[in-house]
């Protein structure tokens, strides 16, 4: 009964990162690339999660997103009018759909991109997009969350490219405060209660060292998964019959009596039980987003925990 794992960096190197990306930006702050130098429409420098310093002349003001959380990210922080082209799955805002469609991760349209003429390019590191962008003299800027640390400072990232720093932080104590809130809100029994929560149709789980285990931890519930298996490994059956999770959480695409035919699974209490919180695509879809909408997806989990009862064994 084994697990195979998919390959992750440590939880602490990116906590690490997150850090000296929130240092640098106070540094550049420092040396006058803060709120007074944007105002002024000075030049402002950011680090990417390439490790990159990306130089923009002015705020961005013709945005192309290759990301639905960052796409997300954009409009969360009053700029979604700048977005000109974003990648097939975004679909929100709502007012997002209308925006020409440029490929996706693997397989974005370079060409026309270009043809949008943006003032710089949002995407993840390893888009095979950036390089050849890059060579044809765009502003690509590679942000990537993987942990909730990750997101705080994408967004502060996001918010001082669009001219608006302090707007990342601000957004982020708001979701901060959704949290705590949202925490509250867990029936007493449920506190403490191991979650199973599958992703990728059922070929992987999320773990504790994912930003949804970490958004799990908040509510005070515990993980079936432990994080040393990485953020989202792959799972046999098997494990997670002999883990025994309090309750499942799954995409709304899986049916429960599918589930209850893999190998083992019909004894699980879980299962027997009924205790299953299935998510509509739309809402499986912004859990699923290290983004702005991220109580919302807690009290998604909330809301479902509550509709289950009881959770005495």
């Amino acid at each position: 009964m084994t697990s195979s794992v998919l390959p992750n960096p440590a939880p602490r190197q990116l906590l690490s990162s997150a850090v000296r990306r929130v240092a640098k930006a106070a540094a550049f702050v420092a040396l006058g690339f803060g709120p007074a130098a944007h105002a002024a429409g000075t030049a402002i420098r950011l680090e990417d999660d390439r490790g990159t310093t990306v130089d923009l002349q002015a705020p961005a003001r013709r945005i192309v997103s290759l990301m639905p959380s960052l796409t997300e990210t954009v409009c969360a922080l009053d700029a979604c009018d700048r977005l000109v082209g974003i990648d097939r799955h975004a679909n929100w805002p709502a007012s997002v759909k209308g925006l020409p469609q440029v490929g996706g991760i693997d397989d974005a349209n370079v060409e026309r991109i270009v043809a949008l003429k943006p003032d710089l390019v949002l995407l993840r590191p390893r888009s095979r997009a950036a390089e050849p962008l890059e060579r044809l003299g765009l502003k690509v800027l590679a942000l990537d969350a993987k942990t909730h640390a990750d997101m705080r400072s994408v967004m502060e990232t996001v918010a001082r490219a669009t001219g608006r720093p302090g707007a990342g932080e601000a957004y982020w104590r708001k979701l901060d405060a959704g949290l705590d809130a949202a925490r509250a809100r867990v029936p007493a029994g449920w506190q403490g209660r191991r979650v199973y929560f599958e992703v990728h149709g059922g070929m992987a789980a999320a773990s504790e060292s994912s930003f949804i285990g970490e958004t799990l931890a908040r509510l005070g519930l515990g993980n079936a998964v432990p994080g040393t298996l990485g953020p989202f490994p792959k799972m046999s059956p098997e494990f997670v019959v002999r883990a025994n999770p309090d309750v499942l959480m799954v995409s709304a695409l899986g049916e429960v009596s599918a589930m209850a035919a893999r190998p083992g699974w019909s004894a699980m209490s879980a299962i027997q039980r009924g205790r299953v919180c299935s998510f509509a695509s739309a809402r499986f879809d912004l859990m699923m987003r290290p983004g702005p909408r991220l109580d919302e997806a807690a009290d998604a989990i909330v809301s479902c925990l509550a509709s289950l009862g009881d959770a005495k064994p």
